[in-house]
């Protein structure tokens, strides 16, 4: 790992909006609060649909057209009010917007499950959807906001809870549709959570920042305009893209030759378990230091090997390569880090977090469906797994550029 920076910290507050000593404690912890319940929500309505796709598609008597669309809905979503997000910011404000977000949420996981027909069950999830894409863009701005000072410890808080969350929702869904005896009651028991959720955020609005004290809103578009904005959107795509890969092929693949299907869907469990204590420790490592070229290339060498054995050995050390893989993915958590501390400002947080899920994630929906493409094609692994490499390539050397001790602002500026 890189050691530590000699390059003077970034302003502290940098017009990020009032640190967390001039507040009330009773409030600081609320947001604590609110920041860890809010991420453990953000993922719930695309894993728990997974693992009951099936009986969802029989009971809503779903095509195989629109079950794709079901399983291409989170990425679009993601993208299109991801976007959104900086311009929603300014209209109402970083408190009111996530109360709003959680709000549709809620109301998406609850109801969903009451229609007998597929396209409000579409529309309603799509509704759901938008809640989790505004709060993956809020959630970041926020820790950036209010805890300027503590930006390492605050997003492992929030990425510990999305993991948690993400986990929870693929784990738990189908032991509660078989005590319950519904897919409908699985789904909509999520819809709990949110409300929950809601909660603190509501008591939070009387304490929202006044509008224009935190700082100058940043144009998507400017973003784009520097290198760093398109090495973010490079290293967060193709990594969401493998991520996405392994969710949703892993277990098949092991299946395919010739794991059982308990043993296949325990490795999956296993990998996808692995992002909890990872996204534990990395966010305050990546505080304490400027350069963090070191996690990208530690990251890299775990795909790469664990990659190399499936490829040479798919059911000789399954668990090892799993393991290796699942270390891995834990860029995930080192891109959504890069947003706090590649910048200065709140601002300049929320235009970097959403230029780069909202272009980064329409291409993180490609990777199954050029995964699948390329195992119908070929009629074994090993193409669909050269792809894999070239994305985790693309990946580190992106990871290399963006590691670097910089900051957005400062590319801004030059332009």
């Amino acid at each position: 790992m890189p050691g530590a920076s000699t390059n003077p910290p970034a302003p502290s507050a940098g017009g990020t909006g009032p640190a967390t000593g001039r507040r009330p404690r009773h409030v600081v912890w609320l947001l604590v609060l609110g920041v860890a319940l809010a991420a453990l929500n953000l993922r719930t309505g695309i894993t728990s649909v997974g693992p009951l796709l099936t009986e969802v598609s029989d009971g809503l008597q779903m095509s195989a057209v629109l079950a794709g669309v079901l399983t291409t809905l989170p990425v679009l979503c993601f993208a299109l009010f991801g976007s959104l997000t900086p311009a929603l910011i300014r209209a109402l404000g970083e408190h009111r917007l996530l109360a709003a977000a959680l709000l549709a949420l809620t109301l998406g996981l609850s109801t969903r499950p009451l229609v007998d027909h597929p396209l409000p069950f579409l529309a309603l999830s799509a509704v759901a959807l938008s809640g989790g894409a505004v709060g993956n863009v809020l959630l970041p701005t926020l820790v950036k906001q209010h805890f300027p000072d503590r930006v390492g410890a605050m997003t492992t808080v929030y990425t510990t809870f999305l993991a948690l969350g993400t986990t929870m929702a693929a784990a738990a869904t189908v032991p509660v549709e078989q005590a319950g005896g519904s897919w409908r009651l699985a789904l909509g028991f999520y819809g709990a959570f949110g409300l929950i959720a809601l909660i603190p955020w509501l008591a939070l609005l009387r304490h929202e920042p006044p509008r224009g004290s935190g700082s100058a809103p940043v144009a998507l578009g400017r973003v784009l305009r520097t290198a760093m904005g398109w090495q973010s959107v490079l290293f967060f795509g193709t990594q969401s893209a493998v991520a996405y890969i392994m969710f949703g092929w892993y277990a098949e693949m092991l299946r395919d030759q010739g794991m059982g299907a308990a043993e296949a869907g325990l490795m999956l469990s296993y990998l996808t378990a692995l992002a909890v204590p990872t996204s534990l420790v990395l966010p305050s490592l990546m505080a304490r230091v400027r350069d963090h070229r070191g996690f990208v290339a530690a990251f890299f060498a775990c795909y790469a090997a664990g990659v190399t054995g499936l490829w040479l050995w798919p059911l000789q050390g399954t668990w090892v390569w799993t393991t290796l893989i699942g270390i891995g993915m834990a860029a995930f958590t080192l891109a959504l880090t890069f947003f706090a501390v590649r910048t200065r400002t709140s601002g300049a947080t929320a235009a970097m977090s959403a230029s780069t899920q909202s272009i980064g994630y329409l291409m993180a929906g490609a990777g199954p469906f050029l995964f699948g493409m390329l195992h119908e094609v070929s009629g074994g692994w090993h193409a669909p797994l050269a792809l894999v490499g070239v994305m985790i390539t693309a990946n580190f050397v992106s990871g290399l550029f963006l590691g670097r001790p910089r900051y957005l602002e400062d590319s801004l500026d030059s332009r």
